[in-house]
């Protein structure tokens, strides 16, 4: 293996861990900022008020996108062993 291969298993790692967390963190980031909207309109300081809709977020995004993202993990998983395999 030479370092522009090594380059590109690191790129392609890296690309798949974003697009695998990416859509999660937006999730995350989108209900974090209107709870915190809400709170301060409200003025209710409740640690809990940002914790449990981002947690019902994620597991909603996870149940929509487990399956793409089983696919991908799949896809980058064959292509590193015929990597392994074909030196």
């Amino acid at each position: 293996m030479d370092t522009t291969e090594a380059l590109d298993v690191m790129y392609q790692t890296f690309r798949l861990a974003m697009e695998i967390a990416l859509p999660l963190l937006l999730a995350s980031m989108v209900i974090g900022i209107l709870v915190a909207v809400f709170s301060a309109a409200t003025q209710i300081n409740e640690q809990t008020l940002t914790f449990v809709p981002k947690l019902i977020v994620i597991v909603i995004m996870l149940a929509v996108l487990g399956g793409t993202i089983l696919t991908k993990m799949q896809d980058f998983t064959i292509m590193i062993f015929n990597f392994i395999v074909t030196g």
